[in-house]
């Protein structure tokens, strides 16, 4: 099992496995929307969810050895993401 989960992260394939778990997430809280009319409006998961996969980027990046531009480009996008996501949420509370 140690073996398994160090050749997971070496190769940064953990992060692909926490991605297609966030897709799986995604899908289910649409869904879950769908049927039942409540829960998180999608337009409102958009930048939640893309400054997430910004910083599985990030992390990817930087377990497999990339050009630090790489890392820095990704966490650039977290901090953009993250900023429109306060933006939404700020003016819905108003």
């Amino acid at each position: 099992m140690t073996d398994l989960l160090q050749s997971l992260f070496k190769s940064g394939d953990i992060i692909d496995l926490i991605l297609l778990i966030m897709v799986v997430e995604v899908i289910a809280l649409l869904v879950w929307r769908y049927l039942t009319g409540t829960g998180v409006a999608p337009g409102a998961l958009l930048p939640f969810l893309a400054a997430g996969v910004c910083l599985m980027l990030a992390v990817k990046f930087a377990l497999t050895g990339q050009d630090w531009t790489h890392v820095a480009t990704a966490l650039g996008g977290a901090f953009i993401f993250h900023l429109a996501d306060v933006a939404c949420r700020w003016k819905s509370t108003e």
